[in-house]
């Protein structure tokens, strides 16, 4: 089990939803006494019996011993009171909804709540780090750490650095980042960072052939696994993200950008709108409800 990198020891995590859970889970086993704020009860007990599922299943597979499940359990502590969960942090992550108003207020609060020596981190995908720096008296300590889905498996997080984010605070980010077993890649702050605006212009472009009509979605999913090696297909990926997410990570991107190519496909702007989500509503481009 590995300690905790230099000055951070005490972790928050803002956000309890699929990204969430698998942050916490990978810095409660890394050795970090991780506070998790979530808005109702009932995600948080949703969310602690998810993160306790994924560690069963890997003593099932021999990965952790039973002893490691009760030991990262015991470092992850529940509130619904954001005051309570990060107020003595070293360094907050923040993983609420993808939405801009949103993620403002939640760093307006953190910026009146944590000590001056707190880092101010963002899992966003695709919001700017300045823009989120903005809202606080603290620019020089807000940077963006956005990990992959999910989080346990993926090695990669990029560090995003706005124009005002310190040096020390990217020293610090990494050094804490690679505690948790991650490979970094530092980034500047613009639309989309890196794996994102790549990411989404795939997966829109798959809709938009499917739209017209050239290929099922069935069959661009099993010729892009098959010719590129990808574990899922892009409609498969889209299903998992969730349709709605990447949608809004596109809309972002065009908003800022202008650039046409990002204009989300009409298909998945729909879908979004009469709830077909993915595998979090049941259904998406598959049908889960079965499943």
């Amino acid at each position: 089990m590995r300690g905790a990198a230099g000055e951070i020891r005490k972790v928050c995590v803002v956000g309890f939803g699929v990204m969430g859970r698998g942050i916490v889970q990978i810095c409660a086993q890394s050795g970090y006494e991780t506070s998790v704020v979530a808005r109702r009860e009932e995600s948080l007990r949703e969310g602690i019996a998810a993160v306790e599922d994924v560690l069963r299943k890997l003593v099932k597979k021999g990965r952790i011993d039973e002893d490691d499940v009760g030991a990262a359990l015991s470092r992850i502590h529940t509130t619904t009171s954001i005051e309570e969960g990060a107020k003595d942090a070293d360094i907050v992550i923040e993983a609420v909804y993808e939405d801009i108003s949103v993620k403002k207020e939640v760093f307006e609060e953190l910026d009146n709540i944590c000590p001056p020596h707190t880092i101010l981190g963002s899992n966003t995908s695709t919001i700017s780090i300045a823009m989120l720096g903005a809202v606080t008296k603290r620019p020089d300590k807000v940077i963006g750490v956005h990990f992959m889905n999910p989080p346990p498996v993926i090695p990669a997080v990029e560090i995003v650095r706005s124009l005002k984010t310190s040096e020390e605070t990217v020293r610090r980010t990494i050094e804490f980042v690679r505690s948790l077993g991650k490979e970094t890649v530092t980034v500047k702050d613009s639309p989309g960072f890196v794996t994102s605006r790549m990411m989404v212009l795939m997966l829109n472009e798959a809709v938009k052939i499917a739209e017209s009509n050239i290929a099922s979605v069935e069959d661009i999913d099993k010729v892009i696994k098959l010719s590129f090696g990808w574990p899922m297909g892009p409609f498969q990926l889209l299903d998992l993200i969730g349709v709605d997410v990447v949608a809004n990570a596109l809309n972002a991107i065009y908003e800022e950008t202008g650039w046409e190519r990002f204009k989300p496909a009409v298909t998945m702007v729909q879908m979004a709108r009469v709830g077909w989500k993915g595998r979090k509503t049941g259904k998406g481009f598959y049908d889960y409800r079965s499943a």
